[in-house]
């Protein structure tokens, strides 16, 4: 694939990967994974630091389908409403299966009765593949500049 490509197809991605999880599809969310696919919410200190805690560690799919069943089946927490801001993928290196690429976030959360707030702010820094004609994530990272997460974090960033 070409960077014109890569960049319309991440940008696709990224898109309704946000509609879907603030639509709460969370068979969707997983489907945007590959099947060997990682997923990291890290603290931006903690991400430059190289230091390998964070909030959420998902080192396969099983154990996204597993975040999945505990968020839908076993945690109860006061529900709220999302809404993901996803900005222009940066293009950092790419070849005609790969990309890893860049793209600033936003999530505002909002809660019944209640005004939005800025939830969590950051990037993914994104590795994506093209399997089957169609793109994967294979792995993101959700470095997030907000030092203090609010409550806790139940849904996917």
């Amino acid at each position: 694939m070409t960077k014109n490509e890569w960049q319309s197809a991440v940008d696709n991605v990224n898109a309704d990967y946000g509609f879907a999880v603030d639509l709460h599809k969370w068979q969707d969310w997983l489907d945007f994974f590959s099947d060997d696919a990682t997923y990291h919410v890290q603290s931006r200190e903690n991400y430059d630091r190289k230091l390998p805690l964070a909030l959420i560690r998902l080192d396969s799919k099983n154990m996204m389908k597993d975040r999945i069943y505990g968020l839908t089946d076993t945690i109860f927490h006061q529900p709220y409403y999302t809404r993901h801001i996803i900005g222009r993928a940066k293009i950092l290196q790419f070849d005609h299966v790969h990309c890893q690429c860049a793209s600033n976030y936003v999530v505002i959360r909002t809660k019944h009765q209640q005004t939005s707030q800025v939830f969590n702010a950051g990037y993914y820094l994104d590795t994506m593949e093209l399997l089957d004609h169609e793109i994967k994530i294979k792995s993101r990272i959700c470095v997030y500049d907000t030092e203090m997460v609010s409550n806790a974090l139940i849904y996917p960033v």
